[in-house]
């Protein structure tokens, strides 16, 4: 069995799914969590193909954040659609990966995991708030390679 789909045990992958799901009652924005074994070369590069693949550019209001994370390598990056990255600070992005590849060496990879995605939900909610009619374009289920 791929090690990216052993990363988290059963007990923090519904975690993070539930992270996820919370995250997102405030916000409409859609936050993907993609798990890979490897990742060749930069992580960025890596995750706007992922990005693309699982259709994150074709929501709505383009407010699609990806958690792009390669589990034997030890690599993440951090992906917004367009106009996300101009919604934060430029440093926090940066920021949220150092803070998350600090926790993961710590062994706190879900909670810090969670943490992020919570985070960023009540980041975005004050740019894209949740509307009484808004649907959940993408699933909220931890996606593998």
């Amino acid at each position: 069995m791929p090690f990216a789909r052993n990363f988290f045990s059963k007990q923090e992958q519904a975690l993070v799914e539930e992270a996820i799901r919370t995250a997102e009652t405030k916000t409409s924005a859609e936050i993907v969590v993609h798990l890979d074994n490897l990742c060749f070369g930069n992580p960025i590069r890596s995750a706007e193909k992922v990005f693309v693949r699982l259709g994150m550019h074709k929501t709505a209001e383009r407010n699609g954040v990806l958690i792009y994370i390669a589990a034997l390598n030890k690599k993440i990056a951090v992906l917004g659609d367009e106009g996300i990255y101009s919604k934060l600070e430029p440093d926090y992005w940066k920021k949220m990966v150092e803070q998350l590849i600090a926790e993961f060496k710590a062994n706190h990879k879900a909670e810090a995991l969670s943490a992020s995605i919570m985070d960023i939900g009540n980041r975005l909610a004050e740019f894209f708030p949740r509307q009484h009619n808004d649907t959940d374009e993408l699933s909220n289920k931890i996606s593998f390679t």
